[in-house]
C-alpha cells in the first residue's frame, strides 16, 4: 500500500495497475483479515473511481471502536470529508482526473482537488464493511474540533482548498452567479420595531438570562425587541423569563405539540406580526460582545442593501475567557468568491441577521442543525451577503453545549444533512446557469 503525498507521485505508482490501495493521512493502519483484498475486490467489481470503507478507531490500549463513514454525494464538497485512512483508487480514473486539475501547488499535495475531479469520473463508493483499523491520535471532543476548518492559523491551507473547489465548480458549471440583487428595504409599519433579536430556547435556565440581558442592553437610535421562543422548557426557563419585566421582551411559549425544532422556532418568530424588519440571531447560551451590535448590523444592511449580514465571533469558555483559536472571522468569505467557498465549509459565522420580508418567503427548514446554513446558501445564490469581520459575538463553549461531545454517529448525521443541503444548492446553481 502506498502513502499519498502528491498527484505526480501517485500517477507514477499507478503505472499499469487497474486499482491500487492508497493511504491518506498519517495514522497507523492495520487491515482486518482479508480487508485489503476485499477493498480491491469491491473496487474492481464496481468500477468506481474510488472505494472507501468503514473502519475502526484503534486505541493505544488495544481496544477499538467502530467508525462508520457516510455516503458521498454531489454536495460532499467539504475538504474534511471523512474517507478514513485507506482508499482504493481506479488508476484510469486517476489519470483522467489529473488531466482536469490545473497545474498548481496545493497545501495537501492535491488530494482535495483530485478527489473532487474523481467524483466527475463516477460515484465515489462506500463499502459498508469494516476493513481496517487506524490508530486514533486525535482525542479531542467534537466541540473542540468543530472550528478547525476556519482556524486562522491555517489560513494558507484554506486558501489552497478554496482554489481547488472554485476550479471544480467552474468545471461543473456550478459557480454562483456573479451579479447579485440589491434589496430595496420597505418601511416599518406603525408600531413595528426595526430589529428583532430572535432567541430560540429549550431548557437553558443557567444561560438564558445572560443572553436576553445581552440583547436588551443594546443601544440604538431605532426601536427593537427581543423575541424568545421557548420550546416547551421544563427546567425553569419559562419562569425565569417571566421575571424579566421589560416591554421589549416578547416571550412566545410553546407547549411542544407542534414538533418544532430550532428552524421551526425561528419561523414562528419571523412570521409573528411583532417581528421587525430585520431579525438578528442570538443563541440561548451566547452573548453579544458589546452594546452596539444591532446598530452595526443595521448600518451594514443599509450601506450594502444586502439580504443577510453575518458577523464574526470569539470563542470563549462559560466565564468569557478566550479559547483558541479566539476570533473566528470566516475570512474565507469574500465579495468575489464567498458564495462559492460557502459550499466547501460548514458554516458562515455569527451573529446572523436577515431581511425579514425575504426570509418569510424562504423560511427555515424545521431542523436543529444546519437550518441557518440552508438559508445562507439559498440567499447567497441571488443576493449580496454583508460581512463584518470584527467580533460581535461571544460564542461560549461549555459542557452544556449541544455539540460539545457528539458521537461519531451524531457527527455523521450532521455532516450528511449539510452535504444534502449543499447537493440541493449545487443542483440549483447548475440549473440556473443552464437557463
Amino acid at each position: 500500500m502506498i502513502q499519498f503525498t502528491d498527484i505526480a507521485s501517485l500517477l507514477k505508482e499507478c503505472g499499469d495497475h487497474d486499482y491500487i490501495p492508497v493511504q491518506i493521512g498519517a495514522r497507523e493502519v492495520k487491515f482486518i483479515a482479508d480487508g485489503r483484498e476485499r477493498l480491491l475486490q469491491v473496487a474492481c467489481q464496481s468500477g468506481a473511481p474510488m472505494v472507501y470503507s468503514h473502519y475502526y478507531d484503534a486505541q493505544e490500549d488495544g481496544s477499538r471502536q467502530a467508525h462508520p463513514c457516510i455516503e458521498y454525494q454531489a454536495g460532499s464538497l467539504r475538504d474534511d470529508f471523512d474517507f478514513g485512512s485507506v482508499v482504493a483508487l481506479n488508476c484510469a480514473a486517476v489519470k483522467g482526473a489529473a488531466k482536469l486539475i490545473a497545474e498548481r501547488e496545493y497545501a495537501d499535495g492535491g488530494w482535495y482537488a483530485l478527489r473532487l475531479a474523481l467524483s466527475q469520473m463516477g460515484q465515489l463508493l462506500l463499502c459498508r464493511e469494516y476493513l481496517y483499523e487506524a490508530l486514533q491520535t486525535d482525542h479531542r471532543l467534537s466541540g473542540q474540533k468543530q472550528h478547525d476548518y476556519v482556524d486562522p492559523r491555517r489560513r494558507d491551507y484554506q486558501i489552497s482548498m478554496e482554489q481547488a473547489v472554485t476550479e471544480y465548480l467552474k468545471r461543473t458549471d456550478a459557480l454562483a452567479p456573479v451579479e447579485k440583487k440589491s434589496i430595496e428595504f420597505t418601511d416599518v409599519e406603525d408600531g413595528q420595531p426595526l430589529v428583532s433579536v430572535v432567541i430560540p430556547v429549550r431548557n437553558r435556565v443557567s444561560t438564558i438570562a445572560d443572553a436576553v440581558n445581552s440583547a436588551l442592553g443594546q443601544v440604538a437610535d431605532f426601536d427593537f425587541n427581543v423575541i424568545v421562543v421557548d420550546n416547551a422548557s421544563t427546567d425553569g426557563t419559562a419562569e425565569l423569563l417571566g421575571q424579566i419585566k421589560d416591554p421589549k421582551l416578547v416571550h412566545i411559549q410553546l407547549d411542544g405539540s407542534e414538533g418544532l425544532n430550532i428552524g421551526g422556532c425561528w419561523n414562528r418568530a419571523v412570521t409573528d406580526k411583532r417581528c421587525g424588519l430585520f431579525a438578528v440571531q442570538l443563541d440561548s447560551d451566547d452573548l453579544y460582545s458589546g452594546t452596539d451590535v444591532l446598530a452595526r448590523i443595521v448600518e451594514k444592511f443599509r450601506c450594502e442593501k444586502c439580504a443577510m449580514v453575518i458577523g464574526s465571533y470569539t470563542l470563549t469558555d462559560f466565564n468569557l475567557k478566550i479559547l483558541p483559536p479566539g476570533l473566528i472571522d470566516h475570512a474565507e468569505w469574500t465579495d468575489s468568491n464567498g458564495a462559492n467557498n460557502a459550499l466547501r465549509i460548514n458554516g458562515l459565522g455569527a451573529p446572523r441577521a436577515f431581511y425579514v420580508p425575504l426570509l418569510r418567503e424562504i423560511l427555515f427548514p424545521n431542523t436543529s442543525y444546519g437550518e441557518d446554513y440552508a438559508v445562507a446558501l439559498r440567499l447567497s445564490r441571488d443576493y449580496r451577503i454583508g460581512r463584518i469581520y470584527e467580533s460581535l459575538y461571544n460564542c461560549r463553549r461549555w459542557e452544556g453545549n449541544s455539540d460539545a461531545a457528539l458521537s461519531v454517529e451524531k457527527t455523521n448525521a450532521n455532516n450528511l444533512y449539510k452535504d444534502f443541503l449543499r447537493t440541493v444548492e449545487l443542483e440549483a446553481r447548475k440549473r440556473l446557469n443552464r437557463n
